[in-house]
């Protein structure tokens, strides 16, 4: 969006819209850094209030160059896949029980639609709640990694390592 609206306001098109999305850009810009899902790994780890966690963990990622890093989060998309995934297989399951009993009987004509679509909402739920302590342990590792490199070294040397070498081929130059 940051390049949308510069590129709008170097072509001299609309200067005064260009110039209130890089107004707005800018608000959201500042909101980001105290607003995130990092923030509470430091509000766990130091007692810090939210807005001041939120500050402290996006300035640790910046001094340590990781914007890239935690732009790119492959771990809730996967995580999300994962459940979804649940939520068909719960689907499928409501779909036999459907055919197996009258419980959706009273469903109206679309009884399949509605026991498949329960059962996806309540798998898709259900596994999205279980799996965010998953996103959020990684979460954890990764603030905790940026923020005590050499301690994680000395105490886990060999995951450590196998994280540097990751890290290394997939961000080159951030480690």
């Amino acid at each position: 969006l940051r390049a949308i609206a510069n590129q709008a306001q170097e072509n001299g098109d609309n200067q005064v819209i260009a110039c209130i999305a890089s107004c707005i850009l800018s608000c959201l810009e500042s909101l980001i850094e105290y607003f995130n899902k990092w923030a509470f790994i430091y509000v766990g780890l130091y007692g810090y209030s939210y807005l001041e966690a939120g500050k402290n963990v996006f300035t640790l990622f910046q001094n340590r160059g990781w914007e890239a890093i935690i732009a790119d989060d492959l771990i809730g998309n996967t995580l999300f896949f994962l459940s979804v995934i649940a939520g068909a297989l719960t689907g499928c399951i409501g779909l036999i029980i459907e055919a197996s009993s009258d419980l959706f009987d009273d469903a109206g004509g679309n009884s399949k639609a509605v026991s498949f679509t329960l059962g996806f909402m309540i798998g898709l739920v259900l596994c999205s709640i279980l799996l965010s302590t998953i996103a959020s342990g990684v979460n954890a590792v990764i603030v905790l990694f940026a923020e005590s490199p050499a301690e994680f070294e000395q105490n886990y040397p060999e995951l450590s390592s196998k994280m540097r070498e990751t890290w290394e081929a997939t961000f080159p130059g951030a480690v």
